[in-house]
């Protein structure tokens, strides 16, 4: 933006905010409003207070974060263009190389971690079923087994 638009923005704004009746300043309309909100719901009223104390600046901020959000964004696209070539062809060469050793150094720690994670599997498998072999074999020991009906002791036969 040129210093002449800019400074035509703010005067605009700024006759904007003088002529508008909600405007962050302190005016009736905006301390009743002020009142209200902290009667209805106190962070209402906070938030306009707010607004009349820091309002002005909301213009300033809003296009200070379009800027930064624009710069950092613009700048994401500029980083995808460092596998371009440079016009050196050994480097070219060199860097290319060099990627692709990285890229089977990555396939290769890939393959390494699942089967790490196969064994770690596998071995959490087996102490849960050695935890589970050692309750049942307690449990066992600890209740009785059922003692079974000899004849003529049965649930129908004391009808």
């Amino acid at each position: 933006m040129q210093p002449m638009e800019a400074a035509t923005s703010r005067l605009e704004r700024m006759i904007m905010t003088k002529t508008a009746l909600i405007r962050p300043a302190w005016t009736p309309a905006t301390i009743a409003l002020m009142v209200v909100g902290f009667m209805v719901f106190w962070p209402l009223g906070l938030a306009m207070l707010a607004y009349i104390l820091w309002g002005d600046r909301l213009e300033d901020f809003k296009g200070d974060w379009s800027k930064a959000r624009d710069n950092f964004f613009g700048s994401c696209g500029k980083r995808g263009n460092h596998f371009g070539r440079t016009g050196n062809v050994a480097f070219d060469d060199w860097r290319s190389k060099e990627l692709e050793r990285l890229a089977e150094e990555r396939r290769k720690l890939e393959e390494l971690r699942e089967e790490f994670d196969d064994y770690a599997r596998e071995l959490r498998r087996a102490k849960d079923q050695d935890e589970f072999d050692r309750f049942m074999s307690q449990r066992s020991k600890s209740t009785p087994a059922p003692r079974k009906p000899r004849k003529g002791e049965g649930l129908l036969d004391d009808v």
